[in-house]
């Protein structure tokens, strides 16, 4: 099996060389150079084409936007952006998703035991997803060695218990997407009207920067947008999106309406927040109120739940394989049987209103 070639782009030595140590500790991946400016890497290209590369954002010489933008014009390879990841860097970070990067990754924070262990696996998960991008004709990746054990849902909320709260006047969207995912729910989210149901949000991505992302869609979006908090309402018009990496978000029945819960809990599905449990808790709070919808992303969170909310009586739908980013999330969930339809990026936004229309 052919590794996943690797090039590291930082203008940090420390970086470098701890990046290196954790892909490399990583059967299928092989970094192949390390480099400290665009520049370099540049060299190193002409050298050797990799196949995924992680660039730094902030480096001397040129930033890496610009070595992202004049890559993808050129030679378009799969890029992951590594940043430290302060709050004012989010939007230089929304700049470079859209310029063409499949995803994002903190920096490793070194000598902090609990949060370099997850951050070891997110990264060498991501590396792994951005293999499979869909940037230009080129042979599918072979499907790779799993890590250890991971723990489903069940670790935050029991199962589904077949009696949700029967139907109310209101309904609820829930959608999840990982790898590709950015760009895939500005495009549905857009197209969506003022007037559109209630809907909540996982998306894979690093603490810090759902903020900027709900932002930058409430600017574009006819719907108003914020990262979620807990005890949030879910009312039409709005869309609520989980803050990322510290804690998982489900949904939650007060009354008539919906809220979300925002709580701590272990990684789940290898994510955290996990879309498997804002699944499992649409499933057992909203039933046949509810939607979900789960789109581009590598690995198989959502596939569970998505099949719950199925079984309690939810319409539910997945991308398409030709219009992900990465078909991981939505071909686990069509192989359980959890999809009732597959359906194209440009048409989850007119499925969704069809759903929910009372």
């Amino acid at each position: 099996m052919a590794k996943i070639r690797v090039l590291i782009i930082d203008d940090s030595a420390s970086v470098r060389q701890a990046m290196t140590a954790i892909l490399s500790e990583d059967p299928a991946i092989e970094v192949i150079a390390a480099a400290a400016d665009p520049f370099a890497a540049a060299r190193c290209i002409q050298e050797e084409v990799p196949d995924v590369i992680t660039l730094d954002v902030e480096m001397p010489r040129m930033d890496g936007v610009t070595f992202l933008r004049k890559l993808m014009s050129q030679k378009p390879i799969p890029v992951v952006m590594c940043s430290s990841l302060v709050e004012e860097g989010s939007e230089t970070l929304l700049q470079a998703l859209e310029a063409g990067a499949v995803d994002v990754i903190l920096k490793p924070r070194m000598g902090v035991a609990d949060h370099l262990n997850d951050a070891k696996m997110r990264i060498r998960e991501t590396v792994k997803g951005a293999a499979r991008a869909r940037l230009r004709s080129r042979p599918a990746a072979s499907r790779l060695s799993a890590p250890a054990a991971k723990l489903t849902a069940d670790a935050v909320l029991p199962p589904p218990t077949g009696r949700a709260m029967s139907r109310t006047t209101e309904m609820v969207v829930c959608i999840g997407a990982s790898t590709g995912g950015t760009e895939a729910l500005r495009e549905v989210l857009e197209a969506l009207p003022a007037n559109s149901p209630g809907i909540v949000i996982v998306q894979h991505m690093p603490e810090s920067f759902t903020r900027a992302f709900a932002k930058r869609l409430n600017g574009l979006c006819q719907v108003d947008v914020k990262e979620a908090e807990d005890g949030d309402t879910v009312m039409r018009g709005h869309v609520l999106i989980a803050p990322g990496g510290l804690r998982h978000m489900m949904l939650e029945r007060q009354g008539a309406r919906y809220v979300v819960a925002v709580k701590e809990g272990p990684l789940v599905s290898r994510h955290r927040p996990s879309v498997d449990v804002l699944f499992r808790s649409a499933a057992r709070n909203a039933g046949s109120n509810a939607v979900g919808i789960i789109m581009t992303g590598m690995g198989d969170d959502g596939a569970r739940g998505l099949l719950e909310m199925k079984q309690t009586g939810a319409r539910t739908f997945a991308q398409d394989e030709a219009t992900s980013v990465v078909f991981g999330m939505p071909k686990e969930a069509i192989a359980r049987g959890a999809a009732d339809r597959v359906i194209p990026l440009g048409a989850i936004a007119r499925e969704l209103l069809q759903a929910t229309a009372r």
